[in-house]
């Protein structure tokens, strides 16, 4: 009699052991779970659906002439009615910014980083893009050090759900560390980088080879071609309508 209840004491101790386990288990799986939840909780939504981040060309083989073409182009581009009606296509906005390119240590801002939430916000960042003046001049191309400096400039855009970095040029690499360097080197996973390749300083056919060879990189990425610089603000439009409008799919090099 006495082993049969020592028996069931030890079977009834051990059931609560097992059950007292059971809950600890279930406690710590609880704790994990809400610990996962509080994280993805405290991550920020992304403010943004685009932070769309343009590269004009200030390279000594554009002259003043040509350089002004691509600031009056780019700030009729983003007022033109089509263009103007990608920005606006959704809730989300598109965060805007612009600087300019030469030499391997010549960038300078152009339009700091903003919210496209509306016509007027478009109308007064074009505003501000055609009161800029041209920073250095009479440096050579580099294209390498262009996208560097785009990744850094990225690190400061909002949240966005995409980045993409849109360079013009009218000329290959030529100073500095090539475009394939910097992706190595520079944060640039993940970001769509796209070109607009002008003709007039070199063969436009071999220069868009060079871009989608070279320097396009990410799902959809394409180069965009203007004759010449006077046929700037067409591609531009062009280009700023598909980046900003449509959702890219394929890679097109």
């Amino acid at each position: 009699m006495k082993d049969r209840r020592a028996t069931r004491t030890r079977r009834d101790a051990g059931v609560r052991g097992n059950s007292r386990r059971l809950d600890r288990a279930i406690g710590s799986a609880r704790a994990a779970s809400l610990g996962i939840l509080l994280a993805l909780a405290a991550e920020p939504a992304a403010a943004c659906r685009l932070a769309l981040l343009l590269a004009l060309d200030a390279s000594s083989s554009v002259d003043r002439r040509e350089y002004v073409a691509q600031q009056t182009g780019l700030a009729a581009a983003l007022i033109a009615p089509e263009v103007e009606a990608a920005f606006l296509s959704s809730p989300m906005p598109v965060a805007l910014a612009a600087y300019e390119w030469s030499g391997q240590w010549n960038q300078r801002v152009l339009l700091d980083w903003r919210l496209i939430r509306s016509g007027e916000d478009l109308l007064a960042a074009a505003e501000e893009l055609g009161r800029a003046t041209r920073g250095a001049t009479g440096f050579p191309t580099a294209i390498g050090a262009a996208l560097g400096y785009g990744a850094g400039m990225l690190r400061e855009a909002p949240a966005c759900e995409r980045q993409t970095i849109d360079v013009s040029g009218d000329g290959k690499n030529n100073h500095g560390y090539p475009p394939p360097l910097a992706y190595k080197h520079f944060p640039l996973n993940g970001v769509t980088v796209n070109a607009l390749a002008i003709g007039g300083a070199a063969d436009l056919a071999d220069l868009i080879a060079y871009f989608r060879a070279e320097v396009i990189q990410g799902p959809g990425a394409f180069v965009e071609r203007a004759r010449d610089h006077d046929d700037f603000e067409r591609a531009m439009r062009r280009k700023l309508e598909r980046e900003v409008g449509r959702a890219l799919t394929g890679l097109e090099r």
